[in-house]
């Protein structure tokens, strides 16, 4: 594990993707952070069922939360990318209903739960950055429910290829040849509802019709304007969003 990166050095903050915030409240970051932890691709962030008690901010790397039905089946909730803020979905102090596994080799930021309400208390413009995030991640939930709920096979993997193209490219992980994109079709079904077989259908449909193209990982969208139509995808330039 390389030496932990100061808050005031993080990488997340060059770029254009995060608010700013002030001397105090960073100083307040650095002193609320545990530990920096490393976490290999596969390896679990947190498991179902644990009482793990800690928060996260992914500071590299790639991530997934999901649940598991008894039967092994999974369903992806979210993917999580740098700067995406771990654990608020949890009722602090119960056992958590969901897992995050590590999609990529990852570096996490760790802080502990139980001073969250000094954050609040000391800190109530960071604490409003905390209800704010809540809020984002409540917003890309119902976004994949309605993914889920209405839209085609192929309406569904546009938007999430839409969704992980721009929210990829905002953090500056973007290129002329596109973003890299660390999913497998497994993935994708997972997150979407669909069948391996109906996705990989799909996915080729798509690129045949010259949407997209997916080599070595790395997505490009040769056709933004069709692939968001098809998506129904007319989002708002993406915000400076606040980084804890």
């Amino acid at each position: 594990m390389p030496p932990e990166t100061p808050c005031r050095s993080c990488p997340l903050r060059a770029t254009d993707a995060f608010s700013s915030n002030t001397e105090a409240e960073i100083g307040f970051i650095q002193n609320f952070r545990k530990r920096q932890v490393a976490v290999a691709a596969g390896n679990a962030i947190t498991r179902e069922g644990d009482h793990t008690g800690e928060l996260f901010t992914l500071m590299s790397g790639w991530a997934f939360r999901f649940r598991t039905l008894n039967d092994g089946r999974r369903q992806i909730l979210n993917f999580l990318l740098p700067g995406d803020f771990i654990g608020l979905q949890d009722q602090l102090g119960q056992p958590s209903p969901h897992g995050v596994e590590a999609l990529t080799d990852s570096v996490l930021c760790e802080f502990p739960s139980t001073r969250l309400w000094e954050l609040y208390r000391s800190h109530p413009a960071l604490g409003f950055d905390i209800t704010w995030i809540s809020a984002h991640e409540e917003l890309i939930v119902d976004e994949n429910l309605l993914s889920v709920g209405r839209r085609s096979a192929a309406e569904r993997i546009a938007m999430l290829l839409v969704h992980l193209y721009k929210r990829a490219e905002s953090i500056g992980l973007g290129s002329t040849d596109g973003v890299q994109i660390p999913l497998n079709q497994q993935h994708i079904a997972d997150a979407l509802g669909l069948s391996l077989v109906h996705t990989n259908k799909t996915l080729k449909r798509l690129q045949a019709a010259g949407l997209y193209t997916l080599k070595s990982g790395r997505l490009k969208l040769t056709n933004p304007a069709a692939i968001n139509r098809l998506a129904d995808y007319y989002a708002l330039p993406l915000r400076g969003r606040p980084l804890i």
